[in-house]
């Protein structure tokens, strides 16, 4: 979005012959505007929250604010970012751009961080002496090996077992939970931003009112996804390869309300780590906006 009251200029591209508009802001040509209630109306509106697109980074900045906030250490949000400028050649659509950029990303993330869970969530679930998953640890004698003992003891027996393959069980599971959160929890990001910006004063921090709107999407988000939650863990933990006759399984032992188990925890769990996030994205974004677009947003 470029500043109101700006003065446009076309720019000639060197390589492609294309034209490329550039805008400076009334207070960069030494336009007052206080000289017109128009235009001071238009610059006082601080109500809307404009999306900082990928094109709006000077993309140095922005890898070397990410690396600084440690934001990148997934590939995610380049993957987000590119797919959302992509999909904006074909649909213009705010919603539409952040669900398929989002589920996007996710399927790149799950990729990754799949064999991880498997690991981890054999290792929680042990117990001194007994093990309520499929692989049993060994006692390592010395505290500083515990923990290093229990994950390659895991990793061993999960190799054994399943191959390669043992790593990735669940993965269906996972990209079935994972996509569709991630790719409603954009959506909603927006909306919940663009409604709290329509109900609060138009000084009101974007910043503030972004910090509310993550944990809000990540709340519905966790609420429609968390019955395929609960299925990916148990298909992961108890090694069963059928998501359909684990949901069967579940709904028989359980009923419906066994689709909620541990939906409170993962809303609360989900809230402090969104915020930061949000807040730690947002601002690598506006940090890293290219100079002649900083004074078109409010904070």
């Amino acid at each position: 979005m470029l500043p109101i009251g700006a003065v446009f200029f076309l720019h000639l591209h060197p390589h492609s012959g294309r034209c490329f508009p550039f805008a400076l802001s009334p207070f960069e040509v030494g336009l007052d505007p206080r000289s017109s209630p128009g235009l001071r109306g238009a610059m006082e509106d601080k109500r809307n929250i404009p999306i900082i697109e990928w094109e709006h980074l000077d993309k140095r900045k922005f890898y070397v604010f990410g690396i600084c906030m440690t934001m990148m250490i997934r590939c995610y949000v380049t993957t987000y970012e590119l797919t959302r400028k992509y999909v904006s050649r074909y649909n213009n659509n705010n919603a539409v751009k952040s669900l398929v950029a989002g589920g996007s990303a996710s399927l790149v993330a799950q990729s990754i961080t799949v064999p991880i869970d498997v690991v981890s969530q054999h290792l929680m679930m042990q117990r001194k002496g007994e093990s309520m998953g499929r692989f049993k640890v060994r006692n390592h004698e010395g505290k500083g090996l515990l923990v290093f003992g229990q994950t390659k003891d895991i990793i061993v027996q999960i190799f054994k077992a399943d191959g390669f393959r043992g790593f990735y069980r669940g993965y269906v599971a996972s990209l079935l939970t994972y996509i569709p959160n991630s790719a409603v929890w954009w959506p909603f990001y927006h909306f919940y931003a663009e409604q709290l910006s329509s109900l609060t004063p138009k000084d009101c921090p974007h910043l503030l009112l972004q910090a509310i709107s993550g944990p809000l999407a990540a709340a519905t988000a966790s609420t429609l996804t968390n019955p395929m939650d609960v299925i990916r863990a148990r298909v992961q933990v108890e090694g069963k390869s059928s998501i359909i006759l684990t949901f069967r399984q579940l709904l028989a032992e359980e009923g419906p309300w066994g689709l909620t188990k541990g939906l409170s925890a993962r809303i609360i769990s989900a809230t402090p780590s969104t915020i930061v996030i949000v807040v730690g994205y947002e601002t690598l974004k506006k940090l890293s906006l290219r100079p002649e677009l900083v004074d078109s947003r409010h904070w």
